[in-house]
């Protein structure tokens, strides 16, 4: 598969919108095992789990130029809004930085989607 300029200018800023998720979501995920509201941010946790998770495929898969990179960015984009409107429910800093990064990138993925 080959790519054309702007196409590997996408490619490459979706990768780095993966992974910037990849790591607000472990962060936040992180922080909110450690809160004294465990409890109360589990789903939080799963969430950004599962964000974190799809965004590392993600970007993986977009690296090596797989033939079903378009596919798995459509899954990351849905996992990212998942996150993004649990996380935003948050006060927390860790939270709401990790739903701006999770909406990033769910854009990102779906500009992909579109290629």
């Amino acid at each position: 598969m080959t790519f054309t300029q702007t196409q590997s200018s996408n490619l490459d800023s979706c990768i780095q919108a993966c992974l910037d998720c990849l790591r607000n979501c472990e962060n936040c995920a992180t922080a909110c095992l450690s809160s004294d509201m465990v409890q109360m941010m589990s789903e939080c946790i799963k969430l950004c789990r599962d964000c974190s998770d799809t965004c590392a495929l993600c970007s993986r898969l977009m690296m090596r130029q797989s033939g079903i990179h378009t596919q798995m960015c459509g899954v990351c984009a849905e996992a990212c809004d998942r996150c993004a409107n649990e996380c935003s429910k948050h006060d927390s800093e860790h939270c709401q930085h990790c739903a701006e990064s999770c909406r990033r990138c769910a854009e990102s993925c779906r500009q992909m989607t579109a290629v």
